[in-house]
């Protein structure tokens, strides 16, 4: 993923800061503004997740610090909802000016509802999804019902949110409460994914409804069972990320994959605050590479050579097919087990030493058919004659330069 800091400026003027996350190697298809959920940041862990996720399948997603959070400019005891909703239509702006209009907006909690309005004033958008969205923006005032007599009698208090405090002055929740989201919802003829969980505590599952039924047509719901409000668990936010990108293939536009912007078949691309977690495009594929979590990866994808044991399965389960068919011998399937590990030479003189121990992949070939005794044994003598077999027997060179 390539991870670019973007900044543009509000209504007022105030500078807003952002993250431009980038797939690898590729120009996106589409790109993506997400609305964070309300006191969060751009950097919240959830967010990062469902954006990796999605830039993993060729979109850019924009995500940024709502006025007076996070890195961007502006006191937010002076903002509103109405002031977020205007947020989203600059940075929708940013987007068309320096890239490509956006033509997905994803909203997580009161993000859902700013992102259902901003999308009627940003024309280039075409699909909504809402992350655990309430149906009524003034539902987040339960949030601080505690000090809610003391802003409206002060006009002001301080309110304790997530461990945080922040200023909250009684135009925030006149604004919130002059807000009447599901009739906007009625005329909003774009494309809705309404993603909920039944255990969320904080945004009660209801509220999916409520948005659900004042919806039109295109409109879907995928229940998060399981999850809680703030997609916590790492595997949550991937799940959606991934979810929300299916969705989105039937009402955006996706061309065709263009033709790698280099010479060579696999680039790898990997951002100092992204640990192991390493985006690729291979051929015209794209993966995640990681290493495994009791190694300090996040175990999103395989590791290296896991990745290199799977050419090497891929290429010993290709070439036997190949063989038998020419031959026409009744191999109905053919499994290729392949682990790697380090151990030490039979020969080793100093078996101590870790300069003793070889690099050994184990591989363990399943054929499914009936094959008599002689063919099996030619089976095996071809597996070990598949192009990455001989690659990996042969002494190679790897050339390298900084470009």
């Amino acid at each position: 993923m390539n991870l670019q800091k973007v900044t543009f400026t509000n209504s007022n003027g105030d500078t807003l800061v952002g993250r431009l996350a980038l797939p690898a190697n590729q120009q996106p298809h589409n790109f993506v503004l997400f609305a964070h959920c309300f006191t969060c940041n751009k950097n919240f862990p959830a967010i990062r997740n469902i954006s990796r996720a999605l830039t993993t399948e060729g979109f850019g997603v924009l995500r940024f610090d709502f006025t007076g959070l996070g890195e961007s400019e502006g006191e937010f005891a002076d903002t509103n909802f109405s002031g977020n909703v205007g947020d989203l239509v600059e940075a929708a702006n940013y987007l068309k000016e320096h890239y490509s209009s956006p033509s997905l907006i994803i909203g997580h909690s009161l993000g859902g509802a700013a992102a259902i309005l901003a999308s009627e004033e940003i024309s280039s958008i075409k699909a909504i999804a809402t992350i655990g969205a309430p149906s009524d923006p003034k539902h987040v005032t339960h949030i601080f019902k505690d000090k809610l007599e003391t802003i409206e009698n002060t006009g002001v208090a301080e309110v304790n949110v997530g461990g945080r405090s922040f200023t909250v002055k009684n135009q925030f929740l006149n604004d919130l409460r002059s807000q009447s989201l599901k009739e906007r919802i009625k005329n909003n003829r774009k494309a809705l994914l309404i993603l909920h969980s039944p255990q969320d505590t904080v945004v009660g599952i209801n509220n999916s409804k409520e948005i659900y039924q004042a919806a039109h047509h295109p409109k879907s719901f995928v229940s998060l069972d399981g999850a809680d409000h703030l997609l916590s668990n790492v595997e949550d936010g991937k799940y959606t990320g991934n979810l929300i990108a299916a969705w989105a293939k039937r009402y955006l536009d996706f061309p065709k994959s263009a033709p790698l912007d280099t010479d060579h078949q696999v680039v790898a691309s990997l951002d100092k605050n992204d640990g192991f977690t390493t985006e690729m495009k291979i051929g015209n594929h794209y993966i995640t590479a990681d290493e495994p979590i009791s190694f300090g990866g996040n175990d999103f994808g395989p590791s290296p050579y896991e990745l290199v044991s799977a050419g090497l399965s891929a290429c010993t389960a290709m070439t036997i097919q190949m063989y038998t068919k020419r031959k026409k011998w009744p191999l109905e399937n053919v499994q290729v087990h392949t682990s790697y590990k380090k151990v030490h030479a039979k020969d080793c003189e100093n078996c101590e030493s870790d300069n003793s121990k070889i690099d050994t992949f184990e591989r363990e070939i399943k054929l499914v058919g009936t094959l008599a005794a002689p063919q099996i044994a030619k089976i095996l003598e071809i597996a070990d004659k598949c192009p990455v077999h001989r690659t990996l027997e042969t002494k190679i060179h790897i050339s390298t330069k900084i470009v």
